[in-house]
This record gives C-alpha cells, structure tokens and sequence, in this order.
C-alpha cells in the first residue's frame, strides 16, 4: 500500500512537471494604437509565439501611457514611437536596451474639398494657422501619445494654443480619432500606417499635408528594466527585441501593406 501511494505522488509530480514545463510564458507589452490599429501586430507577433512557446499580451494605448505603465513594472516591454519621452524613460532608469525597430511619418489629412485650404500650405506650422484662422474642425488625440506630443510641438511652433469649439480633444486612440474626424468633416493628424490601413473603407479623408522633415516618425522597442523591478521577464523581452529588430521581425515588417501601401519602413530600406 505504501509502496503505491510513493508511485502515485511520483506521477502526480511527474505530471505536474511536465505540464508546467509544457505551459506558455506570456509576454506583457504596452504599445502605441497605432501598431494594433495599422493591422501590424497581427501578422508580426504569431511567428514570435510560436518560436517562443508564449503569448504576447498587448496593451494598445498611448505611448505617454505605455511609458507608464513600463515605470509601474506592469510590462515586460514597451514598443512605441516618441523619442524624447523613451529617452527620459531610459535616463530615469526604467528601460534599457531601445533598439530603433522601423519607421514611417505623421500627415494631416482632411475632406477633399479642402475648406481651410491647408494643401497649399509650405509648412505644418502654416497648415494649423490655416486650420485655425478658418475654424475648420480638428480633432486632436489629446491622450498623450506620440501623435498628440507631436501635434502640441506643431501648435506651438504655429503660435497658436489651439482651443474652442473647432478644436475637439477626442482622448483616444488614432483608430477613433480618424473615424471621429471623417464624420465631423475635419482634420487631423495621424501616422501614415493607420492612415493606410483605414483609407478607402473606413475613411475618405485624403492626405493635405506631408513631406516636411520634422513629420518624421521613428519607433522604437525598450525592455523594462529588472533592476526596477526584478519580476519582468526581461529574458522573454530580449528575445522580442532580437526578434523585431532582427531579419525574420524586419522583412515582416518590409512586407507589410494595408491596401497595397506600406504601413511602414525599415531602416536602411524603403
């Protein structure tokens, strides 16, 4: 009897073993809306989960609250797009190891009809005068994100502190934000890969403004760092970014397209 009940609890911790060794890892990363929104994050991820054993958990928001939740060691790793603030985030100790991953640029898009005329704008500081000037509706992120710090550096750089009832601060992501906009008949500011991805069916703004070198946009990918906070799985989070910034995450990256455009480019390529 007792020489049964010494075999049963050595299968029963056996079996626990071997399922716990058999069970995914799972991988927490924040990220801007705009890499779930642009379709990316669909076709990039699953070859890394299945190479990995594990499953990636994204958080889409703002990359002002992605940041955020890195500094609270809520995640693994963040994959964003606003330099001054991942430098910062860096500088105060929270990440480490950024690796630029790929990147793409910021334009205004509008209704056809153009009614503030910004298409004949020389600039995007010109572009919001413009805007201003006719009260035309824009609608801002006004969520913190990389878009939104960028539109704030171009009002400003406008001199205009932007406010009234043409100015419309949705709080939400760039997916939101373009649709909001394509039903108000207004302007905003986005990242040419959502653009992309929503142009043709699900908006019919067209791109008024581009081209100015200050429009554009790098991303880059940071693993918390386990000094902070000793939980995170920075093993896990190096493995991503070896991934992403290596030859299988990259020509993924290259292919991509959304309705025959690409979303976004890598570096040395385009």
């Amino acid at each position: 009897m007792k020489q049964w009940r010494i075999l049963l609890l050595t299968l029963t911790s056996l079996a626990f073993f071997c399922a716990s060794a058999g069970a995914e890892e799972r991988l927490k990363m924040s990220t801007t809306t705009s890499t779930q929104d642009s379709g990316l994050l669909k076709v990039l991820l699953p070859p890394f989960e299945k190479k990995n054993n594990c499953q990636v958990d994204v958080i889409a928001v703002g990359t002002g609250q992605s940041l955020k939740l890195g500094e609270a060691g809520d995640v693994d790793v963040v994959f964003v797009h606003a330099r001054k603030l991942e430098d910062k985030f860096i500088a105060d100790g929270f990440g480490v190891n950024r690796r630029d991953v790929m990147y793409n640029d910021f334009v205004i898009i509008g209704p056809k009809d153009d009614p503030a005329g910004i298409a004949r704008a020389k600039t995007a500081a010109e572009a919001l005068q413009m805007i201003a000037a006719k009260g035309a509706t824009f609608v801002s992120r006004g969520d913190k994100s990389g878009t939104h710090i960028k539109e704030k550096d171009l009002w400003q750089a406008a001199g205009i502190a932007p406010k009234g009832g043409w100015y419309v601060e949705a709080g939400q992501g760039m997916g939101p934000v373009i649709t909001m906009a394509t039903e108000r008949r207004g302007y905003t500011l986005t990242d040419r890969g959502t653009y992309n991805a929503f142009k043709g069916k699900k908006t019919d703004l067209t791109v008024l403004f581009q081209g100015e070198k200050g429009l554009f946009n790098p991303y880059g990918v940071i693993a918390v760092n386990p000094r902070k906070h000793p939980h995170v799985k920075y093993d896990l989070a190096m493995k991503f970014i070896e991934y992403v910034t290596g030859p299988e995450g990259q020509k993924i990256i290259a292919g991509y397209k959304a309705y025959g455009e690409p979303v976004f480019f890598i570096y040395g390529k385009k």
